[in-house]
């Protein structure tokens, strides 16, 4: 698997973990952000490393 690849199933696991109803507070916000983050990253890969 390539590292867009790697990236883009970070970016799923990291959104499905906040859409899930955790008592952490703002956990749920804090991991979409980092998995949005993740999916630009992955999104832009290609540009970033050519």
């Amino acid at each position: 698997m390539s590292t867009q690849g790697v990236l883009y199933v970070i970016a799923v696991i990291l959104l499905v973990l906040a859409a899930l109803p955790l008592p952490f507070g703002t956990r749920g916000l804090n991991l979409a952000l980092v998995g949005a983050a993740f999916a630009l990253l992955a999104y832009s890969w290609d540009t970033i490393t050519a």
